[in-house]
């Protein structure tokens, strides 16, 4: 059988110093210049009713205490005390705040300059996430196209040619080598740990968790009331209805822990 012999390609060091760390450079300054200018255009948030807050709190007790269910620090009848407390207020609406008159859900406009803040600051941040990523990629696409940057240490199989060569048109092509366009896309998507290091763990400077922020920061803007806010009617009822599901699961994190001391430690 014949062996396929190992591909030698020998790079210009210049292709090291003028294209390889570059790109990296200007990825990792883009990454961080993305994230202050993502803190500069946060909104201060808006103080909300207590009423509101409360409403909204309630369910937040609720599935915090659910997590807790399947290996729960507190005793059974403390566990099924809180439990039953929240169950039956959260039937009876005990939290639900004072519904609004249809008179003063009316005066209420979707496009006012209120309503519409929260959409343009995510389209701010949206727009700070795409144009320097379009703007990169352009560059390297028209001055670096086709160039092999590095070689990577460990072989690879021929699935990740599609990845990692994918402005080189050659079949033949070990897939250990990486194109100035592939190594763009593994510096975006492999740079958070570097950005961790640098910024933090909660920064804005990856596109995937600057896209969670968006989601989260859209969750809580969620109005409180009129058109598109949530039933909390509704979502008590089933969160209610959870809350005796998680009963059936519920283990307390005490149970039998003399035999296991014992266990371990006796003689």
């Amino acid at each position: 059988m014949a062996i396929k012999a190992a591909q030698d390609l020998y790079l210009d060091p210049a292709i090291r110093d003028w294209v390889l760390i570059p790109i990296t450079l200007i990825m990792i300054l883009v990454g961080v210049l993305r994230h202050y200018v993502t803190l500069l255009l946060n909104s201060a948030p808006k103080k909300q009713p207590a009423a509101v807050v409360r409403e909204q709190r309630a369910l937040t007790r609720s599935a915090l205490l659910r997590s807790t269910a399947p290996l729960s620090p507190l005793p059974p009848a403390t566990y099924r005390a809180i439990s039953s407390d929240l169950s039956e207020g959260l039937i009876a609406g005990k939290w639900l705040k004072p519904q609004a008159t249809s008179e003063e859900e009316g005066e209420k406009n979707p496009f006012e300059a209120a309503g519409m803040e929260g959409a343009m600051d995510g389209m701010k941040k949206q727009a700070v996430m795409m144009i320097p990523n379009m703007v990169i990629m352009q560059y390297i696409s028209v001055f670096f196209s086709g160039f092999i940057l590095i070689r990577l240490p460990f072989p690879l199989t021929a699935g990740f040619k599609s990845l990692l060569s994918k402005d080189i048109i050659m079949p033949d092509l070990d897939a250990q080598w990486v194109s100035a366009l592939s190594w763009y896309f593994l510096n975006l998507f492999g740079l958070n740990g570097v950005f961790k290091l640098i910024l933090g763990s909660e920064n804005a400077a990856v596109d995937m968790q600057s896209m969670q922020n968006m989601s989260l920061s859209a969750a809580s803007a969620m109005p409180a009331s009129g058109p598109g806010a949530p039933d909390y009617a509704k979502l008590y009822r089933a969160e209610a209805e959870n809350l005796a599901l998680a009963e059936g699961v519920y283990k307390w994190v005490g149970e039998g822990v003399e035999d296991r001391v014992l266990a371990r430690y006796g003689r």
